[in-house]
């Protein structure tokens, strides 16, 4: 049977190009970078080439780039490395953590936790697009705010956030500015030294990379407080034994992510549109989530009336075609997507998303227009004429 895979916003397959770029550090190179003999300073040159291959990608200082565990764990460290920061130089509570609604769980959960140990925290809400009013982050800042957390493109519906506009307006309160760009990454241009944010966020499963290895972009002058405590690597904010075959491979998707971006966002766009058109046509009821904002080329988020949504997933596998509800990392809860709530969506029905990449073809989007459509017509009660 054949089988494809529309779950790339949940994770990707490595790209070769990685793996290889991987293998010496496995087997022959595998010293401790923080080892002085040769088998170490091998492992340190790898790491630091790694470190400057990506901050050169993104517009970046190399010192500018502290290697973590994931995305959430950079997320996490920009979140309440801040926040306990400013705490331990102010002496008090350290003023208020500003986030949007419809946050990835890596920084809502975090801005929830700084919250139950005493920060403020002033959610902003959007519009039925999932879009940042940025008129409310203006207003947010009149709170004097210690950080704003805006991601850069929804890991659900894949609307895109005025990112440059909320950062130039923290920057011209003074306030850091922190972004989660996992899925953004790769899908759209993004260049640190165009944009004014002080922390960005990204992880290598998403982008071909290796799971287990992200990054948090560090703009030189803003100081945070280490989650972990130990050794000195990583400016002391992620000690510990570097991984240096993952943040090898890291780089090498990063560079291949965004090298060939213009091109691949073109391509992912039309085949997404390709989708969309074609699920529509066949349902006439779908509902498109976020279909008149700006968008990721590689996310389609729809909700299927009078469906049910692990149901609908299930067949799907079943018939050979893997998509995932809402995001993957919150699987396994039965709640509703605090993303659609904060959009005002709360129709009864199956919210999917369907999410592409690089291995992605013209005849995998054919393959699912023909499968979802067969599907929603099984598993849901026949709908009777109005």
């Amino acid at each position: 049977m054949r089988r494809i895979y529309l779950d790339h916003a949940a994770t990707t397959p490595m790209r070769t190009e990685v793996v290889e770029a991987m293998l010496p550090y496995f087997r022959d190179a595998f010293g401790n970078a923080s080892s002085m003999h040769a088998w170490g300073r091998a492992a340190r040159n790898a790491l630091e080439t790694a470190r400057e291959r990506i901050a050169a990608s993104l517009g970046a200082r190399r010192a500018e780039i502290v290697f973590t565990g994931g995305g959430t764990e950079a997320d996490n460290l920009a979140i309440l490395g801040r926040w306990r920061w400013v705490c331990r130089e102010s002496g008090g509570p350290a003023g208020a953590i500003v986030c949007s609604a419809v946050e990835h769980k890596a920084v809502g959960s975090a801005a929830e936790f700084a919250a139950a140990e005493g920060a403020e925290l002033i959610l902003i809400g959007v519009d039925e697009t999932g879009r940042v009013e940025v008129g409310s982050v203006v207003e947010a800042l009149k709170a004097g705010p210690c950080l704003v957390s805006v991601m850069w493109g929804n890991n659900e519906v894949g609307t895109i956030q005025p990112v440059a506009d909320v950062g130039r307006r923290c920057r011209e309160a003074g306030v850091a500015f922190h972004t989660d760009a996992v899925q953004a990454l790769g899908k759209v241009r993004i260049r640190v030294d165009e944009t004014p944010c002080d922390l960005l966020a990204a992880s290598g499963h998403k982008i071909g990379g290796p799971k287990g290895i992200g990054f948090l972009y560090v703009r030189e002058g803003i100081a945070l407080a280490p989650l972990t405590h130990g050794g000195g690597q990583e400016r002391a904010l992620r000690p510990g034994t570097e991984n240096v075959a993952a943040a090898v491979g890291l780089a090498e998707a990063v560079e291949l992510a965004t090298g060939d971006v213009a091109a691949e966002t073109q391509r992912l766009a039309a085949l997404r549109d390709r989708l969309e058109a074609g699920l529509r046509a066949r349902i006439p009821d779908l509902m498109v989530n976020g279909a008149s904002a700006a968008r990721l080329p590689h996310v389609l988020s729809v909700t299927v009336p009078g469906a049910d949504a692990e149901a609908l997933l299930i067949a799907l596998d079943l018939e050979g075609v893997a998509a995932s509800g809402a995001s993957a990392c919150a699987s396994g809860s039965a709640r509703p997507s605090h993303v659609l709530v904060a959009m005002g969506r709360s129709e009864a029905g199956a919210s999917i998303r369907l999410s592409l990449g690089h291995t992605t073809t013209r005849a995998d989007i054919d393959f699912a227009i023909d499968v979802v459509p067969a599907v929603v017509a099984q598993i849901r009660p026949a709908r009777q004429p109005a």
